[in-house]
């Protein structure tokens, strides 16, 4: 795919239809249809804003295309489409409030006029291939914690970002059904369940999170070492988000005779690094995991289930 000639051929990444295609919304294919109308959602966002299209990044995210483009006046960038699911207009939302610190920016072409009410999200070019998960585990975890705390600020005034209680609320319930078509799978989800409903008795100040944020997310910029990219901002207390990074790499601590003590280990120097509650930590840790193996479970991915379930059982 190259130039910004609308007869181009346009193939959206195998991970990008794998992953809509695990999540129907209440029936309906709302991906499919989505993806079907990608090509030409792709053609308009690029004549819109001016631009010339270098190549699909691959393999991608499991949410988003992302293209490499540049402007007018020869700027490198990013531009990325996400189906409504994934909500693009809260995470340009969030980006316009972050407005580059800590996060990718977001950018405005020459001569768009501010039109940019279609779902498309212009961003600034940072390494793609370079993610800090590429360094040794100790440094990564490091650098990203770094990256998390830059993000963690008051919310916009006024601002409609979905909460930690009702996010989580909605996958309580998916973790309730899981738990009745799994019985060996109950217990784990009733401590998880028992842990959120603990957690959000009392919980601390509430701030503008990323959302979904591990190594992954990080990369490599020129304005900065690293930046954020790819959030699903939620408002709530820091230790849901730093939650995520906790299990990052999974499948090394599983191999891990002691992977159950560094477990633990990594809950405590994140929570005392971030200065974050500990047991506040582990509680959301537990949470996540369980959630995330159960959802696994369910749209067919099993050894991700068993790694996650295996994972949550030490917390």
């Amino acid at each position: 795919m190259e130039g910004n000639d609308s007869r181009m051929a346009f193939e959206p990444p195998r991970r990008l239809v794998r992953a809509l295609a695990e999540t129907p919304y209440h029936g309906v294919d709302e991906a499919g249809d989505w993806l079907h109308r990608l090509p030409e959602l792709v053609r308009q966002a690029v004549e819109l804003r001016g631009l010339t299209v270098e190549r699909v990044q691959a393999p991608g995210g499991r949410s988003s295309v992302v293209l490499l483009v540049r402007q007018a006046d020869g700027t490198p960038a990013v531009l990325k489409l996400a189906p409504p699911r994934a909500r693009p207009e809260s995470e340009r939302t969030a980006l316009a409030h972050w407005n580059g610190r800590g996060a990718v920016r977001l950018l405005t072409p020459a001569g768009d006029g501010g039109r940019d009410d279609d779902g498309a999200l212009l961003l600034e070019r940072l390494h793609p291939d370079l993610s800090v998960r590429s360094l040794p585990e100790a440094r990564a975890l490091l650098e990203a914690a770094g990256t998390l705390r830059r993000l963690w600020v008051e919310p916009p005034a006024g601002h409609v970002f979905e909460t930690v209680a009702g996010r989580t609320g909605r996958q309580a319930e998916a973790m309730r059904a899981g738990a009745a078509a799994h019985e060996d799978v109950a217990p784990l989800v009733d401590a998880a369940l028992a842990a959120r409903e603990e957690l959000l008795a009392a919980p601390p100040g509430e701030l503008l999170l990323h959302g979904t944020f591990r190594q992954s997310k990080v990369l490599a910029g020129e304005r900065m070492p690293w930046l954020a990219v790819g959030p699903d901002p939620v408002v709530g207390e820091p230790a849901f988000d730093l939650a995520r990074l906790v299990r990052d790499r999974v499948e090394d601590l599983i191999a891990q005779p002691s992977g159950a003590a560094t477990t633990r280990r990594r809950v405590k120097r994140l929570a005392e690094s971030l200065e974050v509650d500990q047991e506040r930590l582990r509680g959301w840790t537990l949470f996540r995991a369980v959630e995330s193996g159960v959802r696994a479970r369910r749209v067919g991915r099993p050894q991700d289930a068993e790694l996650l379930l295996e994972f949550a059982g030490w917390l």
